[in-house]
């Protein structure tokens, strides 16, 4: 299994799009409504929305490649494209999705690792981010890295108000 990351640009749209909707569908549609899952799909991955974000210089996005096919990506931000603090010695990581087969398979990790080198890269003070409070592998996953609770915010998923734990790791 020969695992790289490679950087998303505008000519991925489809991909990340394609990629975007499953990983998002595999890691929550269990636990939401199918009209609120599906009112999130189209107000967040439709082409004009990816092409901002894609375009948008303070945001990156990396897929993971096995063996050429994508499996997972990951979307930072920096200061001015940051969904809350716009902490300009921050970085956010807004989205690390892999989908469901590849689990456990260190793909998550390399995207994170990924994160975490630009942000050091950077200088940057600490890496932040948001999570379902119900996502427990996530949780999980970013507690073994080192990050702590620091805060909550609400995430809008169609109709249905629910509770992100934000999270950061000093630096």
């Amino acid at each position: 299994m020969t695992l790289t990351i490679t950087q998303a640009t505008i000519k991925d749209i489809l991909e990340l799009q394609r990629l975007g909707k499953q990983t998002f569908i595999e890691t929550f549609s269990e636990h939401n409504s199918k009209e609120d899952m599906e009112q999130y799909l189209v107000s967040s991955f439709n082409l004009e929305t990816l092409t901002k974000e894609l375009e948008n210089s303070n945001s990156t996005f990396y897929f993971a490649d096995v063996d050429q096919k994508k499996v997972g990506y990951l979307k930072i931000n920096l200061s001015p494209a940051q969904t809350e603090l716009k902490d300009s010695n921050s970085l956010e990581i807004e989205r690390i999705y892999v989908l469901k087969s590849f689990f456990g398979k260190k793909v998550g990790q390399l995207l994170y690792e990924k994160a975490a080198s630009i942000a050091k890269e950077l200088k940057l003070n600490y890496i932040w981010l948001g999570v379902w409070e119900k996502n427990e592998r996530a949780l999980q996953f970013y507690k073994k890295n080192g990050f702590v609770e620091f805060d909550q915010h609400q995430f809008i998923l169609g109709d249905d108000v629910q509770n992100d734990i934000l999270m950061k790791l000093i630096l």
